[in-house]
């Protein structure tokens, strides 16, 4: 369907040789801007208020979120009004997500986000938010982009983003396509998502039943005296973790910053690092050797039971293997030298009783953190050590088959996601055409 010329840029590759590539600042009617660089003070009632964590798949989520008083919104819209048809785009922290507005409402954002409002002339919005999600602009936003701390592109590196780009009419035709195909992956996730958090909510509440009323169903009961417990085996006791458990972190001296992580040295285990309730290894980070030496109670061994209590709380994962020389760093607390089974305490830890006491123990609104001071209080329930091996060989085997089908339903969203990927790119690229152009 015509020719192709090449476009010049490797992430672009060939375009139709009747498209143009403009940079952003040459099809907005506003420069890009973002929203105040400065932290307001949140109220219950007021003017809706955005960060990047408002964008998720691409859309908005206007509720839940923050809310400024009329009067902090008032002066922030002296440096810009966000309004229907702005495309917001993360700009730090979560550089790439991008989402257009599509409600007509009073609405302030936050700096981590920029505004990209596009001369509707020249291109069509929805056109250019699938570019802009596409992998040749994520690649061209990622190279753009500086880390410090965390990842950041700069407004001005926004506006240099190239864009390639059909007439008016194509981009409509090319937008309203992808609307229609992606509307119908996006359905097939949801459900396959939907499916999978049943799947891990039956998962959850058959370990819960386990630890807490045994395997046999005869068995005579007594009240826990934990609320949200209930009755027990007669014959079960309960505990606390620091009787069964030494609890070890990362804190005070034995912290560290970034200049302790090397290219080359000990595994150095975070939250990002447990994936459903494993540790996963497929993007390691280092600690130089130096530091591993320096805490030898917080090195991993066979065993050990790790449990977040910094930011993605209620996280738990078993070494239920040899790893290699690895440690933790400060979001996460080791268990060690247990007196109870091992896998046994793995799978109590993520029944809904533990995590009942980590939602109540959190009390911060800012980071979730829990301390090894509340961790080493929470309950535990304990039946004798041959029902430990027996609860824990049983939920093995269930969870292996959830896990099973886990698996396998997480690998069609993972397909699905990366035909929806491909499918963007070569429409938005020209590599495809929408029939009727």
């Amino acid at each position: 369907m015509g020719e192709y010329k090449d476009s010049g840029i490797v992430w672009i590759g060939k375009i139709p040789k009747s498209w143009k590539l403009k940079k952003i600042k040459y099809i907005t009617k506003i420069p890009v801007t973002d929203g105040p660089h400065e932290t307001p003070i949140f109220v219950d009632d007021g003017i809706p208020f955005y960060s990047v964590d408002g964008i998720q798949d691409g859309k908005i989520i206007y509720e839940p979120c923050r809310y400024i008083s009329v009067e902090d919104a008032d002066r922030f819209d002296k440096k810009e009004i966000p309004i229907i048809g702005d495309i917001l785009m993360g700009k730090a922290a979560s550089i790439g997500k991008i989402a257009i507005i599509d409600r007509k409402i009073r609405m302030q954002i936050w700096s981590p986000l920029a505004i990209i409002r596009v001369n509707d002339k020249i291109v069509n919005n929805t056109f250019l938010k699938y570019y802009l999600l596409s992998d040749s602009s994520q690649i061209e936003i990622d190279l753009r982009s500086t880390t410090n701390t965390q990842k950041n592109i700069a407004m001005k590196d926004i506006e240099n983003i190239y864009i390639p780009i059909p007439n008016l009419n194509e981009q409509k035709l090319i937008a309203s396509f992808l609307d229609e195909k992606t509307s119908k992956i996006d359905n097939i996730l949801h459900n396959l998502k939907k499916q999978i958090e049943i799947l891990n909510n039956y998962k959850k509440s058959k370990i819960t039943e386990v630890v807490t009323k045994g395997l046999d169903k005869n068995v005579q009961m007594k009240e826990s005296g934990i609320e949200w417990v209930g009755k027990i085996p007669k014959k079960w006791k309960i505990s606390r973790i620091n009787y069964i458990a030494k609890i070890n972190g990362r804190i005070g001296f034995k912290g560290y910053s970034q200049e302790d992580l090397v290219e080359e040295g000990a595994y150095t285990i975070g939250g990002e690092h447990i994936t459903n309730n494993a540790i996963d290894l497929s993007n390691p980070k280092f600690i130089s050797w130096e530091k591993y030496y320096e805490s030898p109670e917080i090195m991993l061994k066979k065993g050990d039971i790790i449990i977040a209590q910094r930011g993605t709380l209620g996280k738990v994962a078993i070494v239920d293997k040899e790893i290699g020389k690895a440690t933790i760093n400060p979001s996460l607390a080791i268990l060690n030298n247990l007196k109870i089974y091992d896998r046994y305490l793995y799978y109590f830890l993520l029944s809904d009783v533990n995590q009942t006491e980590i939602v109540l123990a959190n009390t911060t609104t800012a980071i979730p953190m829990i301390s090894q001071r509340q961790i080493s209080r929470f309950s535990v329930i304990i039946p004798s050590r041959e029902e430990q091996i027996k609860i824990a060989s049983f939920l093995d085997k269930e969870c292996e088959k959830i896990n099973e089908t886990l698996y396998i339903k997480q690998k069609q969203i993972e397909k699905l996601e990366e035909y929806k990927k491909s499918l963007i790119y070569e429409y938005v690229t020209g590599k495809k055409r929408v029939k009727g152009e």
